[in-house]
């Protein structure tokens, strides 16, 4: 699986999110402007001694992104508002996971542009306007592995070759 995030702001998140995709063998996309410098101090404490086994690249822009990611990749938008649940999405492996800024979401015109892409994690309190950012990432892409039946998975309970190969970019 891919997890993209769009103009992070929140250090914090960003290293609990990297930690996600090391522990999952998930790869992790990280798409300019970043809301602070990928030396900060709390990216590095969030994700642990992690950074080291996650593979990950730092993309300029969204277009750049879009124009090298591969032929026939799936995008999924997560983002409130959305037509579809994330749990009625048929997630496949590779399909990669966007998310947006923690304070203002993904770009609507994105979100308009893939309305049969776009997904939301219900909310039952009004009040609430939002989860944390790697809470959204955590729910969703656990999702998608227990639809792919948790191949990866290196716990003793399913078996398979955990992700390997780290890819610093």
């Amino acid at each position: 699986m891919h997890i993209v995030l769009i103009e992070p702001e929140i250090p914090p998140n960003t290293g609990n999110v990297a930690r996600l995709c090391a522990a999952t063998g998930s790869e992790l996309h990280l798409i300019e402007p970043l809301g602070f410098s990928l030396d900060d101090s709390q990216l590095k404490r969030a994700g642990m001694d992690y950074w080291q086994h996650v593979r990950w690249h730092r993309w300029p822009d969204w277009s750049e992104f879009r124009n090298h990611r591969p032929t026939g990749a799936r995008l999924w938008f997560i983002e409130s508002g959305g037509p579809q649940l994330y749990t009625d999405a048929e997630f496949k492996e590779n399909d990669y996971l966007v998310f947006g800024r923690e304070t203002a979401g993904l770009p609507k015109k994105l979100l308009n542009e893939n309305v049969n892409c776009w997904l939301r994690i219900p909310m039952f309190n009004p009040e609430a306007r939002s989860l944390n950012l790697s809470n959204c990432v955590a729910l969703v892409l656990f999702e998608a592995l227990r639809q792919q039946g948790f191949r990866c998975a290196s716990d003793g309970f399913r078996s398979g070759a955990q992700g390997s190969g780290i890819k610093v970019e």
